[in-house]
């Protein structure tokens, strides 16, 4: 039998409301894509919050294949420009095309000692729930 938490809503409305009017901190792990398989076992991560310098690959889409450095994450608008992945106005001008974060997959991470650190944590995680299923 499942255990169903008193606390949390299951309505509609109200999971709308709190995901569209989320605030940006909240945004940043709703933003979060999966590694790649040599980044998951490298890691014991699944997936991560994306930044500006991580390198993808897109899974989904008309851009499917293609591969690319995060140029920005658009947090307000739920996407990312990926450096590349461009098309071209009707006056010529060249516009980012946005987008989801769970259509792509992280290749190579922009490591820094906060991301470290923050991987680490998320490991540590994983091996205590491991040790705890076991006993």
């Amino acid at each position: 039998m499942t255990k169903i938490n008193q606390a949390v809503s299951s309505s509609r409305r109200k999971s709308r409301k709190a995901h569209f009017g989320a605030p940006s901190s909240v945004r940043r792990v709703i933003m979060s894509a999966p590694l790649s398989k040599e980044l998951r076992e490298k890691h014991n991560v699944r997936s991560i919050p994306l930044r500006k310098d991580d390198e993808i690959m897109i899974v989904r889409g008309s851009n499917k294949g293609r591969e690319g450095k995060i140029s920005s994450v658009y947090r307000l608008r739920f996407a990312i420009h990926v450096s590349g992945v461009v098309r071209e106005k009707s006056n010529g001008q060249s516009v980012p095309i946005p987008i989801a974060a769970s259509k792509v997959v992280v290749t190579k991470l922009k490591l820094d000692k906060d991301r470290e650190k923050i991987l680490e944590r998320i490991k540590d995680g994983r091996e205590l729930a491991a040790k705890k299923r076991e006993s």
